[in-house]
């Protein structure tokens, strides 16, 4: 399964062409991103797409020295479940440039 990865989005294309899988993470700044959306198409839910979602754009951010805000609630689920990225949250003492 491949993913397709934008600066502020990375997805999956299906079969016949659509977007069937993404999560997006605009800039709040130039050191912040906020996760806030995950989708994932009924055909493929159940099938551990979004955590992969989630692990990809989680190594794309840290890759990149960013932190992350976390609005979006799956992202907040997932990111308490993997302690291996803890260091890429924006912590709430924390303060970004956009504030």
């Amino acid at each position: 399964m491949d993913f397709i990865i934008k600066e502020n989005e990375i997805y999956y294309i299906d079969e016949k062409g659509e977007k069937a899988a993404e999560v997006t993470f605009p800039n709040l700044d130039t050191n912040t991103v906020d996760i806030n959306h995950t989708f994932v198409s009924p055909s493929l839910r159940g099938t551990g797409m979004a955590g992969k979602l989630m692990q990809t754009a989680a190594e794309e951010i840290s890759r990149q020295g960013k932190k992350a805000v976390l609005t979006c609630s799956y992202a907040r689920g997932w990111f308490e479940r993997h302690e291996e990225f803890q260091h890429i949250i924006q912590k709430s003492g924390d303060r970004y440039n956009g504030q």
